[in-house]
């Protein structure tokens, strides 16, 4: 009887989770290969040959910076390296997969199948999500339809399973800005350790009380050698080795498998703050709309209809009044780009490798223009001719009206994500090549290209969208500089890191001003007619750190300006004075769309769009 006993007891340890055996795996992050440079290759080709050699490794999991600008051919050599492995794999991309991506982020699923994995081993839930940010420089944050996922997933799985998680970023403040959303959907469940890496070495962390850890990068870094980490499964414990090639492994931490671990209730750990919206009572949400995917642009405006794309590749349409969904149009693939209406027809372009005409009132396609590469550039319209970039290397004029391809200038060197300008003949972009490029507006011929400052794509005006008045055209760009170019010759006028901005500028009304955001804290303002920079006030409006490419935008002599967590604010376009500020979940808000001093249109990240309406009696 008592044997009966043991064997049923056994069997049912066997379907709630526990594991008889031991096992191990690899732990690969931040591989930063770029195609052609020998030594993260030769770092990721020893790591391979390393694990073959190790016995009772049972399978390999990447999370994340595969690369190092994001690019396909970079990838599919970091294919052809991990294919080697005698032992399955799982993966991740990391924020150098999203952020820099000519794909707009799908080349990573159909190189390795996936963003997201799910398996299970030794009576272990193994789950991985894409942590991004998706094109735009900000905060990593995980989709809506990833939390929805994540839920979907462990409610099957119940409550008893070991669960094991998988991020590139740390699941915290300053990291992931929505954070909160994730080990809120973890916590019910057996979640016994959050991985990842970003960082490049060993930390143990607490995500809100549930333990994690960030490993080691794979490249050398100053070392003889680089390294992977080994993790070590049995039935009570995790434990964390640090692999170098070549020699024994040692230990970095310990988790245990068994036992509560992390608190239930999510008390007492930091939310986002809304506290500065009771300061500011005179800002209202006149209507708040939430898409349930990701949305990456600003939205559009026409005829009293608001047009939004988003990570599903759905245009929708709204009503300005309330809010009320009018129709929606569908492409294959997400919308990265900030559509553009006129003459009741929407522009806007899909990383399906098309740009589309939309019928403005119907959602109706009226026309549609095949590319090579997806199309993540956002729409200027300009007397009927719609201008948009992509990543084929073209730069295309399009009549809106009949979807007729006027002009193509086919050598941008890299791929364009901005929005752009139309000042008097020419047509004004940059683009992930180092290069800001001026156009005829009529015929695509190249006027000039500029380039000043550090080599290398990281450093491109590529994320700006540039403003121009009195014969200048005004950037900023990641080398934290704000500079004026001369609009006929593509000279530089001057240039000025004062101020330390990034990628953001908006022009006054009057062109007499123009406005950036610094990295910390203030939104600055400098003379648009000056020989040289001259700064006119700066206005510390406490956002903290700040790298989202978010325009400044005057309507009426109020800038309009928003952050990568949430906050929008006014300032007086005179004097800079803080007139007020709202905030809306913890994700970035693009650039807004002011209809008047009064009324403002916003998405975020996380998927809310909406319209402010503000009281200045």
């Amino acid at each position: 009887m008592k044997r009966i006993h043991l064997s049923l007891l056994l069997i049912i340890l066997a379907f709630t989770g526990s594991h008889a055996a031991n096992f191990k795996f690899a732990f690969l992050t931040d591989i930063h290969i770029t195609a052609g440079d020998s030594l993260p290759y030769n770092d990721l080709a020893r790591s391979v040959a390393q694990i073959n050699a190790t016995e009772g490794v049972d399978f390999a999991i990447i999370s994340g910076d595969i690369t190092n600008i994001g690019d396909r051919r970079s990838m599919e050599v970091v294919k052809s390296l991990l294919d080697r492995l005698t032992v399955k794999y799982y993966i991740v991309p990391g924020n150098h997969e999203t952020k820099w991506s000519e794909s707009g982020v799908t080349d990573f699923a159909r190189v390795f199948g996936s963003e997201r994995f799910q398996f299970e081993h030794g009576g272990i839930l193994f789950l991985g999500v894409n942590s991004g940010p998706i094109i735009r420089m900000a905060d990593g944050h995980v989709a809506p339809q990833d939390i929805d996922w994540i839920e979907a997933t462990l409610a099957q799985a119940g409550k008893e399973q070991p669960v094991i998680f998988v991020t590139h970023y740390p699941l915290q403040p300053g990291d992931v800005d929505n954070w909160y959303d994730v080990t809120d959907a973890l916590r019910p469940y057996n979640i016994r350790l959050v991985m990842g890496g970003h960082y490049h070495k060993y930390m143990q962390l607490q995500y809100d009380g549930i333990p994690g850890i960030l490993c080691r990068s794979n490249l050398r870094a100053k070392e003889a050698v680089g390294g992977y980490s080994l993790c070590e499964v049995t039935p009570d414990s995790i434990i964390v080795y640090e692999h170098q090639i070549g020699k024994s492994p040692v230990r970095r931490g310990a988790y245990a498998m068994t036992g509560k671990s992390f608190p239930e209730s999510n008390t007492g750990y930091p939310r986002p703050d809304y506290s500065v919206n009771q300061a500011y009572p005179q800002v209202k949400e006149q209507w708040l709309v939430q898409s349930g995917y990701e949305i990456f642009s600003s939205p559009a405006c026409w005829d009293k209809k608001v047009y939004v794309g988003d990570d599903s590749g759905t245009l929708t349409c709204y009503s300005l009044a309330d809010g009320e969904k009018l129709w929606s149009f569908k492409s294959a693939m997400r919308i990265i780009g900030t559509p553009a209406a006129d003459k009741n027809t929407v522009v806007f372009g899909s990383a399906d490798m098309n740009i589309y005409g939309i019928d403005a009132s119907n959602g109706q396609l009226r026309w549609k223009i095949a590319t090579d590469a997806p199309v993540l550039g956002a729409v200027t319209i300009h007397d009927g001719i719609a201008y948009i970039g992509g990543s084929d290397h073209c730069f295309r004029a399009i009549d809106i009206k009949s979807g007729k391809e006027i002009w193509c200038y086919d050598r941008v060197e890299g791929y364009i994500e901005t929005k752009p300008l139309v000042y008097n003949d020419l047509v004004i972009f940059g683009a992930w090549d180092k290069n800001l490029y001026a156009l005829d507006k009529k015929t695509g011929a190249e006027q000039w290209r500029w380039h000043e400052g550090k080599p290398g794509k990281f450093y491109s005006a590529a994320a700006v969208w540039p403003v121009a008045a009195n014969g200048k055209v005004f950037i900023a760009d990641p080398e934290r500089v704000l500079t004026a170019i001369d609009a006929q010759t593509g000279e530089t006028v001057w240039r000025t890191a004062e101020s330390m901005v990034r990628e953001t500028v908006g022009l006054s009304e009057d062109n007499e001003r123009i406005y950036s955001k610094t990295m910390n804290d203030s939104v600055v303002c400098y003379s648009a007619v000056s020989s040289e920079p001259q700064k006119i006030w700066a206005s510390n409006v406490g956002f903290g750190y700040e790298h989202a490419p978010s325009m400044p935008v005057e309507k009426e002599g109020v800038v309009f300006g928003s952050t990568k967590n949430g906050l929008m604010f006014g300032l007086d376009a005179r004097t800079g004075e803080l007139l007020w500020k709202h905030k809306v979940g913890n994700s970035l808000i693009s650039t807004l769309v002011p209809l008047s001093k009064n009324e403002c249109l916003f998405t975020a990240t996380g998927g809310e769009i909406g319209l402010l309406v503000i009281d200045y009696k």
